[in-house]
């Protein structure tokens, strides 16, 4: 009798041990993911396309040759390569873009004389990784509806690889409406051979402004860096970051970076109001999302390649960042257009001290990735420059 009692007492102590070691690995496992903060993790290693635009590498193909081709643009010296180039990281070292009218390559670029053409009013955003726009700290995103743009005005790649074409400054120009631009990408893609072939040949149907977007956002859906030295520290690689990176990820989560940079892309993809300074070569006042001075929360990833920073360029380097958000600490707004309590409590409550700089930079450096694709086609079907006037 007593030995049964022992019995079943040992039973119930294995049977209580189980379950909560069992209910312990629950709570720490993710696919694919072996080190978890619940508000950060690894990219995916795969990409989703939405279900009316499947992966192909024919259309891959065809969108990486429209990318590179300044016959997308109205005086023909345009493409979205200039202002996306592989060799800037798939963004441009500029603060505000030069689009029509332009000449030259990255910060070198200027505009022709005579000129009439404004400044692109934004920073150009990376390409690398927006196949993952949207997607949260569980992996959850729908690329039918991924947000794009400061201020999320497009939804999904196919949309927002039309947007340029039909803006004046960037790619439009003087000599068309945002109708007749479309309308003669269509008719000059059309008088091209090379390119009904490939059209008849990847959407077996005639050439249209939704399938060039398709075929567009099939190409940058295939420009990917999801292996920094970040992710794979995530999938279980202890070594990957230094110590002194690993104390500059806690910072980063102790101060409140993490707040608003979260998610495996380090964004919320939420609209905050700043106060940013105005960036001086622009005539008009920026005044953002809903005219209320905000703007998306920018991914921290390949830093090195996005540089100068914030939705108008003007914070030339990191430190100058951290400097900005360290003064809305003291209520201070740079941008008299904003009243200090009219920016985000989120960004006014970090509590970042200069002390902290290095290491959050040390720590950010670790998410920067150049293994992505840097194909650049030897020439396109136009004939035109590869990649605009640049």
């Amino acid at each position: 009798m007593i030995l049964l009692v022992l019995h079943k007492r040992i039973l119930l102590i294995l049977i209580i041990v189980l379950f909560f070691s069992c209910n312990s690995k629950s709570k720490s496992k993710t696919i694919g993911i072996s080190r978890i903060d619940t508000r950060v993790n690894a990219l995916p290693l795969q990409v989703k396309s939405p279900k009316n635009n499947s992966a192909s590498a024919e259309k891959t193909k065809l969108g990486r040759l429209l990318f590179f081709d300044p016959i997308l643009s109205g005086n023909k010296d345009v493409a979205c390569a200039t202002c996306h180039h592989p060799k800037n990281g798939f963004a441009e070292f500029r603060d505000i873009s030069i689009g029509v009218n332009g000449k030259g390559f990255g910060s070198k670029r200027v505009f022709k004389k005579p000129n009439t053409i404004p400044f692109v009013k934004r920073n150009a955003h990376t390409i690398l990784n927006t196949a993952f726009n949207g997607i949260d700290s569980l992996y959850h995103y729908n690329p039918e509806t991924s947000p794009m743009f400061w201020d999320n005005r497009a939804k999904s790649l196919e949309n927002q690889a039309i947007e340029p074409i039909k803006a004046m400054e960037e790619m439009r120009g003087l000599n068309y409406s945002e109708t007749s631009i479309l309308e003669e990408v269509i008719s000059r893609l059309k008088s091209i051979p090379e390119y009904k072939n490939l059209f008849e040949s990847v959407f077996n149907e005639a050439i249209t402004i939704d399938n060039i977007g398709k075929a567009i956002a099939a190409y940058e859906r295939t420009l990917i860096a999801n292996n920094s030295r970040f992710d794979q520290y995530m999938r279980g690689d202890s070594t990957a970051i230094s110590l002194a990176e690993k104390s500059g990820f806690n910072l980063f989560k102790k101060v409140g970076c993490i707040n608003c940079h979260n998610g495996p892309m380090f964004t919320d993809y939420k609209i905050h109001v700043l106060g940013v300074p105005e960036n001086n070569k622009l005539d008009i006042v920026d005044d953002g999302f809903e005219k209320q001075f905000g703007f998306r929360t920018p991914t921290l990833r390949n830093l090195r390649h996005t540089s100068p920073y914030m939705h108008n360029g003007t914070m030339l380097s990191l430190q100058k960042v951290l400097e900005f958000y360290e003064d809305l600490k003291f209520k201070k707004s740079r941008n008299k257009q904003v009243a200090i309590d009219k920016i985000d409590t989120l960004a006014q409550n970090l509590t970042i001290a200069m002390k902290d700089f290095g290491p959050i930079i040390s720590f950010l450096n670790t998410l920067n990735d150049d293994n992505f694709d840097k194909t650049i086609p030897k020439k396109v079907p136009s004939g035109l420059k590869v990649g605009g006037d640049i």
